[in-house]
Protein backbone atom coordinates (compact mmCIF):
# COMPACT_ATOMS: atom_id res chain seq x y z
CA UNK A 1 0.00 0.00 0.00
CA UNK A 2 2.66 2.65 0.52
CA UNK A 3 4.09 1.94 -3.25
CA UNK A 4 0.56 4.16 -4.29
CA UNK A 5 1.71 7.11 -2.89
CA UNK A 6 5.40 6.85 -3.80
CA UNK A 7 4.18 6.08 -7.43
CA UNK A 8 1.93 9.07 -7.31
CA UNK A 9 4.71 11.43 -6.06
CA UNK A 10 6.97 10.03 -8.53
CA UNK A 11 4.70 11.08 -11.10
CA UNK A 12 4.06 14.48 -9.95
CA UNK A 13 7.56 14.95 -9.78
CA UNK A 14 7.94 13.99 -13.51
CA UNK A 15 5.70 16.31 -14.09
CA UNK A 16 6.76 19.07 -12.62
CA UNK A 17 10.75 18.76 -13.82
CA UNK A 18 8.90 19.10 -17.11
CA UNK A 19 6.65 21.76 -17.05
CA UNK A 20 9.40 23.63 -15.79
CA UNK A 21 11.44 23.74 -19.22
CA UNK A 22 8.27 25.43 -20.97
CA UNK A 23 5.15 26.09 -20.23
CA UNK A 24 2.36 26.47 -23.14
CA UNK A 25 0.79 30.21 -23.19
CA UNK A 26 -2.47 30.53 -25.43
CA UNK A 27 -3.22 34.35 -26.94
CA UNK A 28 -7.05 35.02 -28.56
CA UNK A 29 -9.26 37.83 -28.89
CA UNK A 30 -12.89 37.45 -28.32
CA UNK A 31 -15.71 38.66 -30.87
CA UNK A 32 -15.61 42.01 -28.72
CA UNK A 33 -11.91 42.51 -29.89
CA UNK A 34 -10.59 41.63 -25.59
CA UNK A 35 -7.18 39.80 -25.79
CA UNK A 36 -7.25 36.72 -23.53
CA UNK A 37 -3.78 34.47 -22.20
CA UNK A 38 -4.30 31.59 -21.15
CA UNK A 39 -2.63 28.11 -20.55
CA UNK A 40 -4.90 25.73 -22.20
CA UNK A 41 -6.76 26.93 -25.81
CA UNK A 42 -10.25 28.19 -25.66
CA UNK A 43 -12.45 25.55 -27.30
CA UNK A 44 -13.45 26.45 -31.23
CA UNK A 45 -11.35 29.72 -31.12
CA UNK A 46 -8.14 30.68 -33.58
CA UNK A 47 -5.04 31.17 -30.77
CA UNK A 48 -1.65 32.11 -31.18
CA UNK A 49 0.63 29.91 -29.47
CA UNK A 50 3.85 30.75 -27.70
CA UNK A 51 6.34 29.31 -25.87
CA UNK A 52 7.62 30.98 -22.60
CA UNK A 53 10.06 29.88 -20.08
CA UNK A 54 10.09 29.73 -16.26
CA UNK A 55 10.62 33.25 -15.75
CA UNK A 56 7.98 34.42 -18.36
CA UNK A 57 10.48 34.84 -21.36
CA UNK A 58 9.97 34.18 -25.25
CA UNK A 59 11.97 30.61 -26.02
CA UNK A 60 12.79 30.31 -29.43
CA UNK A 61 10.46 27.05 -29.22
CA UNK A 62 7.18 27.83 -31.90
CA UNK A 63 4.52 25.89 -32.89
CA UNK A 64 3.93 26.78 -36.50
CA UNK A 65 -0.03 28.52 -36.87
CA UNK A 66 -2.58 25.83 -37.48
CA UNK A 67 -1.01 22.73 -36.29
CA UNK A 68 -2.61 20.83 -33.46
CA UNK A 69 -1.87 21.04 -29.60
CA UNK A 70 -0.87 17.78 -27.96
CA UNK A 71 -2.59 17.29 -24.69
CA UNK A 72 -0.56 18.01 -21.94
CA UNK A 73 -1.41 14.58 -20.24
CA UNK A 74 0.15 13.44 -23.58
CA UNK A 75 3.28 15.07 -23.57
CA UNK A 76 3.68 14.21 -20.01
CA UNK A 77 3.22 10.38 -20.38
CA UNK A 78 5.68 10.51 -23.26
CA UNK A 79 8.09 12.07 -21.71
CA UNK A 80 7.49 9.58 -18.68
CA UNK A 81 8.29 7.07 -21.31
CA UNK A 82 11.38 8.50 -22.72
CA UNK A 83 12.71 8.85 -18.68
CA UNK A 84 11.39 5.18 -18.04
CA UNK A 85 13.28 3.67 -21.16
CA UNK A 86 16.85 4.87 -20.14
CA UNK A 87 19.30 2.65 -18.22
CA UNK A 88 19.53 6.07 -16.08
CA UNK A 89 18.26 5.84 -12.07
CA UNK A 90 15.04 7.02 -11.50
CA UNK A 91 14.71 8.23 -7.98
CA UNK A 92 10.95 8.64 -5.95
CA UNK A 93 10.07 10.73 -3.32
CA UNK A 94 8.95 8.05 -0.73
CA UNK A 95 9.32 10.34 2.56
CA UNK A 96 6.88 12.68 1.17
CA UNK A 97 9.47 15.88 1.54
CA UNK A 98 9.41 17.08 -1.84
CA UNK A 99 12.79 15.54 -2.27
CA UNK A 100 13.69 11.83 -4.26
CA UNK A 101 15.15 9.55 -1.79
CA UNK A 102 14.91 6.49 -3.27
CA UNK A 103 16.05 4.93 -6.31
CA UNK A 104 13.42 3.02 -8.83
CA UNK A 105 14.11 -0.91 -8.53
CA UNK A 106 13.10 -3.12 -12.01
CA UNK A 107 9.97 -3.58 -10.67
CA UNK A 108 8.73 -0.07 -10.17
CA UNK A 109 10.18 0.94 -13.38
CA UNK A 110 7.87 -1.64 -14.73
CA UNK A 111 5.31 -0.27 -12.62
CA UNK A 112 5.66 3.45 -13.93
CA UNK A 113 6.07 2.22 -17.35
CA UNK A 114 2.87 0.62 -17.61
CA UNK A 115 1.34 3.80 -16.14
CA UNK A 116 3.27 6.13 -18.64
CA UNK A 117 2.18 3.67 -21.45
CA UNK A 118 -1.77 3.48 -20.28
CA UNK A 119 -1.94 7.38 -20.07
CA UNK A 120 -0.18 7.25 -23.83
CA UNK A 121 -3.41 5.78 -24.75
CA UNK A 122 -5.78 7.44 -22.86
CA UNK A 123 -4.81 11.17 -23.88
CA UNK A 124 -2.28 11.00 -27.01
CA UNK A 125 -5.00 10.74 -30.32
CA UNK A 126 -3.79 8.74 -32.98
CA UNK A 127 -1.66 10.09 -36.42
CA UNK A 128 -4.07 11.94 -38.17
CA UNK A 129 -7.31 11.53 -35.75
Amino acid sequence: MRLVPCLAALALCLAVVATTKAQQVYQWKDKNGVTHYSDTPPPSQQVQNRRINQYGAPTSETQPAGKPVENPQCATARRNLEVLGNKAPVQQDTDGDGKPDTTLDDAGRATQRALAEAGVQAYCKPAGG
